[in-house]
């Protein structure tokens, strides 16, 4: 059985807990360990739960012989030897990460890294979507008995299976998956925010979503449909040079990340559709009553005529008015006063 609550550090992450949310800094660091520390500051600034980076080596990531993508003007394996991330920097970033209050993940993409990454005292795993099919090298991961996140852009439901199965045959329960998309950057046509509800509801664990698209909005929508971790780019500057800037969000964009995701949560609610207590002066003052439209005399049958609905609602709720019609004042009822039940 697995966990439909798991704990990354100090944070829980599950359907009662607070959007769990990671800044990826990936490869933008652009091998400049003064940018690395930078981009960790100000995901600090912006309220961050952690940091991220890819630890990986080009010679056990591609093929020399991979074509090149489309996109690209050099071969992958060419790309990805020019951002690898110096593996001698990692302690260095985990423990300044950790003095500004930030988990440090990371991504493996061989078993050294995962080696590395454990020893050095990750809080949790995170495989990349191209990775999921990896599964000797998921079953490593879970052997190291920590949380494991997994991105599963392109995936479909067997597939997922199959991992989970990996990481579960290690006796390792501690897993959240994330809906992902694997294009950089993704079209809102291709995001398809109902498979998050999918997975959710077939695999029991919670579920996040790692956001490619530009901008916040895709990623708030995915909290406002039951994300409970979110995964997302950023960079200092979307000119610097490097495959992964242009489709990142900005510090003042992190910034407003996290605060429109903390006004999501607290907007939720109860779920009890009923007034709130901070607006009973409204319902009191806004909503309407029945009112004197004339002078009405103690004794007086009430007609019809002599009465109006309007603000505010100290009186008789309108939808009564029917049973005061006929009814004989008690007391002197002045023009525009509201009408309560003693009066009549």
């Amino acid at each position: 059985m697995l966990k439909d609550a798991i704990k990354i550090g100090e944070k829980t992450i599950g359907e009662k807990s607070p959007t769990y949310i990671i800044a990826e800094i990936g490869s933008n660091h652009n091998r400049d360990i003064s940018i690395a520390k930078k981009m960790i500051d100000e995901a600090s600034i912006a309220g961050v739960d952690a940091v991220k980076f890819q630890t990986f080596k080009a010679e056990s990531l591609y093929s020399k012989n991979t074509p090149k993508f489309s996109k690209d003007s050099v071969t992958p394996f060419d790309l990805i030897k020019s951002i690898e991330l110096p593996r001698n920097w990692q302690k260095k970033l985990f423990d300044y990460a950790i003095s500004k209050n930030l988990d440090f993940i990371s991504s493996p993409f061989d078993y050294d890294a995962v080696d590395e990454l454990d020893k050095i005292g990750v809080p949790a795993f995170k495989v990349a979507s191209f990775e999921i099919v990896d599964i000797e090298l998921l079953k490593y991961i879970g052997e190291k008995q920590k949380p494991v996140i997994i991105s599963t852009g392109m995936a479909n439901i067997e597939e997922i299976k199959e991992a989970l199965n990996a990481i579960k045959s290690t006796g390792n329960k501690d897993i959240i998956l994330l809906h992902c998309n694997s294009l950089y950057p993704s079209s809102p046509e291709i995001v398809n925010l109902k498979a998050i509800e999918t997975m959710k509801k077939v695999f029991k664990v919670p579920i996040g979503f790692s956001d490619h698209t530009v901008g916040i909005h895709i990623s708030l929508a995915a909290v406002a449909k039951g994300a409970k971790l979110i995964e997302k780019h950023f960079t200092l500057n979307r000119e610097m040079p490097g495959p992964d800037h242009s489709f990142a969000i900005e510090p003042y964009e992190l910034q407003n990340l996290v605060k429109s995701i903390r006004d999501i949560e607290k907007a939720e609610g109860d779920g009890v559709k009923d007034k709130s207590k901070d607006e009973q002066e409204m319902y009191e003052k806004g909503r309407r009553s029945i009112i004197a439209y004339k002078d009405i005399s103690k004794g007086t049958e009430i007609t019809r005529d002599m009465l109006v609905v309007k603000r505010p609602g100290f009186g008789i709720k309108p939808k009564y008015i029917n049973e005061i019609i006929g009814r004989e004042a008690k007391v002197d009822i002045k023009s525009d006063q509201w009408i309560t039940w003693d009066m009549v």
